[in-house]
């Protein structure tokens, strides 16, 4: 053998083995897949989903079900550069970049647990939709949920604080706080009146500047607040370990239908997502490619689209899956009841 192919060959085992080597290489990459799709009036397990007590429930036999996306990857557990690849080739799969799921300086069980507590308010906001829709009274709390250490709440306002008004006008939602300490300027004083332990007393905080880059100059406290709602009835909602809060319209869905003598489905498998408020309003969420993948593999032929993810489900539906648009609750709820009937109109995502 010349020593020209001696050199030749030995390049190229080199060449290969370095390939092969770098394909194991971990990469800054998510892998997001079609994940599990559950029925909210099935079961998880041997437990109902959704369990309702205080009032009288139907037995359903329909189908409407949740979508979720799994992923591969993240800080500490990263794909290689062969499975990113792989997935770039796969139509089913998004290889994203790791800060789309995991921002920098935020640890991955930050994340899980950030994901589990919207699951519970995401719940806690499809209980008060649905509630709404059916007329039943609701009443609705803003209390504090936490405190920013360094910033002039702390100290004077505690986690689990009902704040009943602010500079004397009552608060009902947590917007309406917002708003009135959005009216003084940073070093004004807000005067709060918080109910603790069952007691009503003032609490005076000073304002400063935002230390948010994204909203200089605008007037805080330093208090994250949420809603918390008395209900007529007791839900729980059993959904093992997912997270985030893209299923609120299912669940909205699926406890009104419990809640109510005749199926939504009419005896169709339906699927959806979207976020959902307390006053059913139905919010975009991501992963919609792989989400309706899911559904479709699941069996689903109807899947409830929110307006904003139109576009992108549009341009990837699997075939045999139509595309119903909702924008809130109610419309859903109309549009579930067209597919039943036959009558009326059924919203469509437009086509491109």
């Amino acid at each position: 053998m010349s020593r020209r192919a001696a050199t030749l060959i030995f390049a190229s085992v080199l060449i290969l083995v370095l390939g092969m080597v770098g394909a194991f290489i971990p990469v800054p990459y998510v892998a997001l897949r079609p994940g599990p799709t559950t029925n909210t009036l099935g079961q998880l397990g041997k437990t109902p989903l959704i369990q309702i007590s205080g009032a009288r429930t139907y037995p359903k036999s329909g189908h409407l079900n949740f979508v979720t996306v799994a992923y591969q990857g993240g800080p500490g557990n990263r794909i290689d550069l062969f499975t990113a690849l792989r997935g770039w080739l796969d139509p089913d799969v998004a290889i994203v970049p790791e800060e789309a799921i995991f921002p920098k300086n935020v640890s991955t069980k930050k994340v899980e647990q950030e994901n589990t507590e919207e699951m519970a308010t995401s719940q806690e906001a499809a209980t008060a939709a649905a509630l709404h829709e059916l007329h039943l009274p609701t009443t609705t709390t803003v209390v504090v949920d936490s405190v920013q250490q360094g910033l002039p709440a702390a100290g004077k306002l505690r986690p689990g604080d009902q704040i009943v008004a602010v500079d004397g006008t009552q608060i009902k939602q947590t917007p309406e706080v917002s708003a009135v300490i959005g009216k003084h300027k940073p070093g004004q004083t807000v005067k709060f009146t918080v109910r603790r332990a069952g007691k009503d007393s003032s609490v005076d905080v000073t304002t400063v500047a935002s230390p948010d880059k994204s909203t200089p100059g605008k007037p805080v406290v330093g208090v994250v607040l949420r809603e918390k709602f008395q209900f007529p009835v007791q839900v729980k909602i059993s959904v093992g370990d997912v997270g985030g809060p893209s299923a609120g319209l299912m669940f909205s869905l699926g406890i009104y239908d419990k809640l109510t003598p005749q199926e939504l489905t009419g005896g169709k498998f339906i699927a959806g997502t979207g976020t959902i408020t307390p006053e059913g309003q139905v919010g975009p969420i991501g992963g919609i490619q792989q989400k309706m993948v899911a559904a479709r593999h699941a069996g689903a032929t109807v899947f409830l689209t929110p307006t904003q993810n139109c576009s992108d489900a549009v341009a990837s539906a699997p075939k045999g899956l139509r595309l119903v648009r909702v924008d809130t609750m109610h419309g859903a709820l109309q549009a579930l009841g067209a597919l039943r009937t036959g009558q009326g109109a059924v919203p469509a995502c437009p086509s491109k």
